[in-house]
């Protein structure tokens, strides 16, 4: 999805400090995808554009990145 799109692509990189191969390498790392889960939610509207592209509800973004590496559940 994100790499779909050069500006949101640009973006998650250029906060990340990741470069095209890394993300390319990390696609199956935990914690690389936890970094995309957390970049997609602290952008609602980008997020709804994933789910709407994911054929997801908005929700379930959330509840997956609940079970990857370095989650911190809100009081």
């Amino acid at each position: 999805f994100l790499a779909s799109d050069d500006d949101h692509l640009g973006r998650f990189l250029g906060i990340t400090g990741m470069d095209p191969a890394e993300l390319r390498a990390g696609a199956d790392d935990p914690a690389v995808l936890a970094g995309v889960l957390d970049f997609l939610l602290a952008d609602e509207p980008l997020l709804l554009q994933f789910c709407a592209a994911a054929s997801l509800r908005p929700e379930e973004p959330a509840r997956a990145r609940a079970q990857l590496p370095g989650f911190m559940p809100r009081d």
